[in-house]
């Protein structure tokens, strides 16, 4: 993946605010950006990055998919779940928040 300096710039700022930059191997040609529980595929594209899919809640150290089964909410990977509990969804609308809020910065 070749990255512009507008790229650098965008993943200095999220290494300074504590965001790990991480390589997911089945998503080759995205960035991964974690922090804490929750992580986000990143998207180089001709403005810096944008956010593909939906930023999820990590499951056994793999991104996760939220499911509704039953009435309740629920973060999957594989056989494993974890509820998507109010602390949970409040984690990832933090990160999203501020991952948004870095990613705006130019």
């Amino acid at each position: 993946m070749e990255l512009a300096p507008e790229h650098w710039a965008a993943l200095e700022r999220l290494h300074a605010a504590g965001f790990g930059l991480v390589a997911f191997p089945m998503h080759a040609r995205y960035v991964g950006a974690r922090k804490g529980n929750c992580a986000a595929l990143l998207e180089p594209s001709a403005e810096g990055f944008t956010i593909y899919g939906q930023p999820c809640y990590m499951v056994s150290g793999n991104l996760s998919a939220r499911v509704t089964r039953e009435g309740k909410q629920w973060f999957v990977w594989k056989g494993t779940q974890v509820e998507a509990t109010a602390e949970r969804l409040a984690e990832l609308a933090g990160f999203v928040a501020e991952l948004r809020a870095l990613l705006a910065r130019a």
